[in-house]
């Protein structure tokens, strides 16, 4: 008990806690439409973060980038493992003042084996991309739900 006591005074606040920004933002934000398969699943996993846009307050945009990088190179000169790397950025706005209130970019990085066959390396790549914009939107929502909704300077 005494630890939680510490937590609240150095501004420790749950983020579903009454007036935390987890409520603020669920059912609220409308993700912007992807351009891309893989854009597709980030705003899926960002609408899984903060719920359908029952009433939408704010407007998440975002953009996102990928490379894909040979980290395992035999003597042959065949790639054997993959390294993913991709980077969001995203822009939060108040949809009634047109104000940003909160931007920013995160990034990671995956790998996906390249060993087998044909099929099982194209199976693994696209598991990687899943995988990869799932850790970018967890990364936003994250960010998102861990400061209070201000006007960003």
């Amino acid at each position: 008990m005494l630890c939680l006591a510490g937590l609240s005074a150095c501004g420790f606040q749950p983020v579903y806690a009454p007036g935390g920004t987890g409520r603020a933002l669920t059912g609220t934000v409308s993700v912007d439409s992807p351009d891309t398969s893989y854009a597709f699943s980030l705003a899926q996993q960002l609408e899984i973060i903060f719920g359908p846009p029952v009433t939408p307050r704010y407007r998440l945009a975002f953009r996102v980038t990928t490379r894909s990088d040979r980290v395992a190179i035999t003597a042959e000169q065949d790639t054997n493992r993959y390294n993913l790397i991709g980077q969001a950025n995203y822009t939060l706005t108040d949809l009634s003042s047109d104000k940003v209130l909160r931007s920013g970019n995160v990034d990671s990085f995956v790998g996906y084996s390249a060993s087998g066959t044909t099929v099982a390396t194209l199976a693994a790549e696209r598991d990687g991309y899943e995988r990869l914009m799932t850790i970018l939107a967890d990364k936003i929502g994250s960010e998102l739900l861990s400061a209070p909704l201000e006007p960003a300077q």
